[in-house]
């Protein structure tokens, strides 16, 4: 195999999307710095099954995405590490379900700082690098709650409309330096974060959790199909491809037609 071209640093990539995204990057030989939370052996899983792929240095980062001072640190080690740092993706998040009157203030700070601040602060530290090298890609995970709402997700919905205008100020700041910024906003994906709240959404609505996924999950995807992680991994690796330089400032609905209704 040729050597690594490309660093990659995924947040929230030890499950999920963000584990999907670096499986994806690894697939094409690129270094990848992994982050996010986990038992000791689940970090070490999730970094196998990334290295299988790769002839590049695979890592995991602990960085707390609620500590700016931690989040600037390391992207100054995987820069460090590597000598670049190519692609960002900010992709860390987490849920709350609740009325907004019964939405615990702790939780809307939390879920601000991690699913929107982070990604300014890891993006502030990047960016610099990236504009000098004259290549760089910044890609959010967004949401299609980054573009339209549903009830009982205020902050979720706060913090993920503000990653999509996030990306288009950072997209027009740096057009001219070869760095990019797109959002994707995906619909539903059947990852640990969306199972975690079925339970929670049952019981605020007093429905089944079965209910839950027909008629509230998947009720606005026309497709009734969960978006799969690989779909996001394949978006991903077209937006920073050469390919999709002309690509900036977009937020991408990969929702199955929710946002078109």
């Amino acid at each position: 195999m040729t050597p690594p071209t490309r660093t990659i640093l995924v947040t929230g990539s030890t499950s999920g999307i963000g584990l999907g995204i670096a499986l994806a990057f690894a697939a094409r030989n690129c270094n990848v710095v992994l982050n996010g939370l986990g038992s000791a052996d689940q970090i070490a899983e999730a970094v196998r099954s990334v290295q299988a792929l790769t002839t590049g240095t695979v890592t995991h980062d602990p960085a707390n995405m609620m500590v700016p001072g931690e989040i600037s640190a390391m992207v100054e080690r995987a820069t460090a590490i590597h000598g670049r740092l190519d692609v960002l993706v900010n992709n860390a998040g987490i849920q709350h379900v609740a009325p907004v009157e019964d939405f615990p203030p702790d939780k809307w700070d939390a879920i601000i700082a991690i699913n929107l601040s982070s990604a300014f602060h890891a993006t502030r530290a990047a960016m610099p690098g990236m504009a000098r090298a004259g290549w760089g890609r910044i890609i959010n995970i967004a949401s299609a709650h980054g573009l339209v709402a549903s009830p009982f997700k205020s902050a979720y919905v706060a913090a993920k409309h503000g990653v999509v205008g996030f990306t288009k100020a950072v997209a027009l700041e740096h057009a001219r330096d070869g760095v990019t910024c797109n959002a994707i906003c995906p619909g539903y994906v059947l990852t640990p974060l969306v199972k975690a709240q079925i339970p929670d959404q049952a019981k605020a609505r007093g429905i089944t959790e079965d209910e839950v996924v027909r008629d509230v999950l998947l009720a606005a995807q026309p497709t009734k199909q969960f978006v799969t992680v690989e779909q996001i991994g394949a978006l991903c690796l077209f937006l920073a491809s050469d390919e999709g330089a002309s690509v900036n400032g977009a937020a991408l609905a990969m929702d199955g037609g929710w946002t078109a209704q």
